[in-house]
């Protein structure tokens, strides 16, 4: 490693940044840092990023989107002079919109020169002040202005949302790209500024990787680009631990405008500090279904989750198939809080949350923070469903939950109402609007509550909100199945071996 003298201790530009981080992330303004999604890439992180492009060419035009104190361009420069390849030169765009990391990426990148310099690798860098989204729709507004390909882009994004009046979405929109969410937009961009067989790497938030929100992003990566590796951290806590950042991670390579996507490595490690990993190269068809019309993006990490993303996949019936529907409880509590009751009242009905789940079964009422009832008014009738068996699975688990998925069952027989509300925070599965047969339901419900759910769920989320349309995509058991499942349901929930030990000769 090319080591660079400071006057008393000789340190790397990488060690500088990851110096700067540990001192300035404590002091960033809270307010600020929520807003502009700032989270600084400790070293380990920053140096396996580095290490996951492939070929360099003799010339790297490096882009370095949101750069904070400079750990990526940093790690990136190491890597470079530890391959000692064809690389001549290295030329680095870096955008930063706040002031204070802006000076620190300044002097990181005056590291950068002197160590590549020693390496024997021409150093040219510049820092833009600016919104990285809004300049890099200008030249879209000016004919003079030429748009900068680069050949290498590494992105810790921003992590915030994007609010549907602002410049930033429109222009997002100008440049053809759809999606209300910082880091979606900056690896979108970037990947439409690389040359044509330009890498791309970027550490982001696993959300993308399923569910509607993120969908037109999954396809304009999958357009754009060869999906070409893929890392995970076992741990959610460890890519992150000095910031607190809970989200589970994910570490990716895209190559731009690759013709025909092959196969995918996938690795994994238990955390940055981890030197081995795990890895297997598996056909693309295997990470993104051919029959998937939604593009999930799933990750068997062993040859284990594979195969039972096989067994589950091929399941022989769709949830149409079994003439049920999922759809989203329609109680928005706090756009009815006029109508809420804290107790059972004459004129209201029963008002489901997550809370009432136990063992199994909605235990109502039940004392809680929460409301048990909401009042049947001409405002809230069009909330309610009719007297009826129904499977109810959590929208949001808490990140402490050991399931992701976790089902209930309303049993008519416990509850005394004609009508219930099933808060927006728990997805429903049903008949048309009515209750399934109770043996039906019951069977569903042990279905979801499996192991072998759950993890193969767990291959496409990696966040607790578990969608009606991530529901409607699995393959379920037949009718007969389930219902010959279901008569195993007593009066409460089998333990989990019980249900493991069930639903093995179904898959």
């Amino acid at each position: 490693m090319n080591l660079i003298d400071s006057g008393q201790e000789t340190v790397s530009a990488l060690e500088t940044a990851d110096h700067t981080r540990l001192d300035v992330s404590p002091t960033l303004d809270a307010v600020r840092r929520s807003k502009l999604g700032q989270f600084l890439t400790p070293a380990p992180v920053a140096k396996f990023m580095a290490r996951m492009f492939d070929t360099l060419p003799d010339e790297v035009h490096l882009l370095d989107a949101g750069a904070g104190v400079g750990s990526l361009t940093a790690a990136f420069v190491h890597e470079l002079c530890s391959r000692r390849g064809p690389t001549r030169s290295l030329d680095v765009t870096a955008f930063e919109v706040d002031p204070e990391l802006a000076q620190h990426l300044a002097r990181t990148l005056e590291v950068c020169a002197v160590e590549c310099r020693a390496a024997g690798i021409t150093f040219t860098s510049r820092i833009v002040q600016e919104d990285y989204i809004l300049h890099s729709g200008e030249p879209l507004l000016s004919e003079h202005t030429v748009s900068r390909q680069y050949d290498c882009a590494i992105l810790n994004p921003p992590y915030a949302k994007i609010n549907l009046g602002s410049k930033a979405r429109k222009t997002l929109k100008l440049l053809g790209i759809e999606t209300s969410n910082l880091y979606a937009a900056f690896v979108a961009i970037a990947l439409d500024q690389l040359k044509t067989g330009g890498q791309l790497v970027a550490i982001t938030p696993r959300s993308f990787c399923n569910g509607a929100y993120f969908e037109p992003f999954r396809r304009f990566i999958l357009k754009h680009s060869a999906l070409k590796q893929i890392h995970l951290y076992e741990s959610r806590k460890k890519a992150f631990k000095d910031d607190e950042v809970l989200q589970e991670n994910i570490i990716y390579r895209l190559e731009k405008a690759v013709k025909q996507q092959r196969t995918v490595t996938i690795s994994s490690s238990h955390s940055p500090q981890d030197e081995s990993c795990t890895t297997r190269e598996v056909p693309f068809s295997e990470v993104v279904l051919p029959t998937d019309q939604h593009a999930y993006i799933r990750l068997a990490v062993s040859e284990e989750d594979s195969d039972l993303a096989h067994r589950v996949s091929t399941l022989p019936c769709s949830l149409i198939e079994l003439g049920l529907t999922v759809s989203t409880g329609r109680v928005v509590d706090f756009r009815a809080r006029e109508h809420l009751r804290k107790e059972p009242a004459e004129g209201a009905v029963p008002l489901i949350y997550a809370t009432h789940f136990d063992n199994g079964f909605v235990s109502w009422p039940k004392a809680s923070k929460k409301p048990n009832a909401l009042a049947l008014t001409a405002e809230t009738a069009s909330l309610m469903v009719p007297r009826g068996t129904y499977v109810l699975t959590k929208r949001f688990t808490s990140k402490e939950e050991r399931r992701r998925i976790v089902a209930a069952i309303y049993d008519p027989n416990r509850v005394s109402a004609e009508q219930v509300g099933f808060e927006n925070h728990l997805n429903y599965f049903h008949l048309n609007g009515q209750g399934a047969p109770a043996d039906l339901a019951k069977g569903l419900a042990l279905f979801l509550n499996s192991t072998a759910v759950d993890q193969y769920f767990r291959q496409f989320s990696g966040h607790t909100q578990v969608n009606a349309t991530d529901l409607r995509g699995l393959r379920y058991p037949t009718v007969n199945q389930l219902k010959k499942l279901g008569q195993n349901y007593g009066e409460s929930l089998p333990t989990q071996a019980q249900i493991d030990e069930l639903i093995e000769p179904l898959l």
